[in-house]
């Protein structure tokens, strides 16, 4: 596959066509004056999208009657009519003032059976004003490290300062030790992995104690269906540990696809010790509805998995995932609600989790999910960031993205970073870089619990970025489509 295969391929699960789309580098929008909140009703039970808003906000709930019986939506001395099933209706009402707004639905013993609530109406947040933020323009300069066929990750063992791994989409490892590129990879799955468009070889994560078990995870789209992921686990030779033994795979876990993109592809060990990957929604719209399989909490699409490989058959399930002990929802499941999450990252420091998941038409987002949380739902696709993009579907108790902009310029499709722990580089300690697929500009943001700073622009860019990946010494590197690595350095 080509570097513009990939390209037009993200492009397209990024819903810009043939053409790059732009996604602007602007700071997230401040909340809107008008907040449109889904409200299903069902047998006899209310369900919103969210339950309070900022004083002075117009509200457009979109209220839906999925239930079988006839209900209606009544607030603050508003209804809509009584709906019969599958019936919608959209009432827009102004809170000028904060209180608690109950909510119920008007026919008569439904309010005995459940069918009421309240919504809330607060202050509206008042913040002080920031300090303006530093200057990190000119702080780091792009130091060419080597070319290779379609990289897409940048890696390193635990406690391995010597050598650096880049994963290449077609199927290998390839291996740097000295700065020379070692004849032999470390893996090759090149006869075993279908690499077109979006699909390949997309991630590796070394166990925590890779230098005693010399085992290893890879992310790849089988011959198999529409490019079926499995994750799979490997160990190194016994005989020859420069390169992996290709007859120790062990099918840790395979989803099937229900088209060929929107995979996700990131796999990575948390500071709590378990294999985390990320799957897209497997479907753009092509044979599904867009983000069909997101909310579903049987399926294994459109979320960040979590799971231990070392025991269980095949895994184990950590038992404080938000599921556990559950077969109907998927117990794997961290978080979900998301349209194709390329990259995450967890923060050493922090086990903080971002993820940065590609847009459709409007909007790119960065997620956090803050140490200790889970079961967050990221609210696709009745969300495209905080931008309705399905009324029809439903997404209970969403969260908003920590930052998210909107598409305009001259780039296309948001490539989630890394978090910067390089002693080399202070002015970047903690914060969050990205960059973009088609500008292939590199931003830096400091991200709090649910919130981001304003992006800094580092100045540096790389045509056709791809994804960024972190060494053993912890510097940071960014991969282009077209070859390139680099390695971000101090500048001069």
């Amino acid at each position: 596959m080509s570097w513009g295969g990939f390209a037009r391929s993200l492009a397209l699960a990024a819903g810009v066509g043939l053409a790059f789309a732009a996604l602007a580098g602007s700071a997230s929008p401040k909340p809107s004056a008008t907040v449109t909140v889904l409200v299903d009703m069902r047998d006899y039970s209310f369900t919103l999208s969210r339950r309070s808003v900022p004083a002075g906000t117009t509200v457009r709930f979109v209220v839906r009657n999925r239930g079988h019986a006839l209900h209606d939506f009544a607030i603050a001395g508003k209804r809509t009519k009584l709906l019969r099933h599958g019936r919608r209706q959209v009432l827009v009402m102004r809170f000028a003032r904060k209180g608690r707004y109950p909510f119920v639905c008007r026919v008569s013993g439904h309010v005995r059976l459940g069918m009421k609530g309240t919504f809330s109406v607060g202050s509206p947040p008042i913040a002080p004003p920031p300090p303006p933020p530093p200057d990190v323009t000119g702080t780091v300069a792009l130091t060419r490290i080597g070319t290779f066929e379609q990289p897409v990750l940048v890696t390193a063992p635990p406690g391995d300062t010597e050598t650096v791994y880049v994963v290449e989409q077609t199927g290998a490892v390839r291996v740097l030790r000295g700065g020379e590129v070692q004849a032999r990879p470390l893996l090759d799955l090149r006869g075993n992995v279908t690499s077109s468009g979006e699909s390949g070889l997309l991630s590796v994560a070394f166990a925590p104690d890779h230098a005693q078990s010399g085992l290893l995870y890879a992310f790849y789209n089988r011959r198999v269906g529409y490019g079926d992921i499995r994750i799979a686990e490997f160990r190194r030779h016994a005989n020859d540990p420069e390169v992996v033994d290709p007859s120790t795979e062990r099918a840790v876990l395979e989803i099937e696809k229900p088209y060929e993109n929107h995979n996700g592809g990131m796999l990575q060990f948390g500071t709590d010790g378990y294999l985390y990957a990320s799957v897209g929604d497997g479907d753009p719209g092509v044979l599904n509805p867009a983000g069909f399989f997101a909310q579903h909490l049987d399926s294994l699409l459109g979320r960040i998995l979590r799971v231990d490989p070392r025991r269980g058959d095949p895994y184990a399930i950590p038992a404080d995932n938000p599921f556990s002990g559950a077969s109907d929802p998927r117990p794997e499941t961290w978080v979900y609600g998301l349209r194709n999450p390329w990259r995450f990252w967890i923060d050493a420091e922090t086990g903080s989790l971002v993820v940065a998941d590609v847009g459709s038409t409007s909007r790119e987002e960065v997620n956090v999910v803050p140490q200790g949380q889970s079961g967050l739902n990221f609210g696709w696709p009745c969300f495209e960031g905080s931008l309705v993009f399905d009324s029809a579907a439903t997404c209970p108790s969403s969260v908003r993205p920590a930052y998210e902009f909107a598409r305009d310029g001259d780039v296309c499709a948001i490539i989630g970073g890394v978090v910067v722990r390089d002693p080399r580089l202070p002015q970047l300690a903690g914060r969050y870089l990205f960059g973009d697929l088609c500008s292939g500009r590199v931003t830096a943001l400091t991200l709090g619990n649910s919130i981001a700073s304003q992006p800094l622009d580092l100045g540096v860019s790389v045509p056709g970025l791809t994804s960024f990946g972190v060494d053993g010494r912890g510097r940071v590197y960014v991969t282009a489509g077209s070859g390139e690595v680099y390695r971000l350095d101090p500048a001069d």
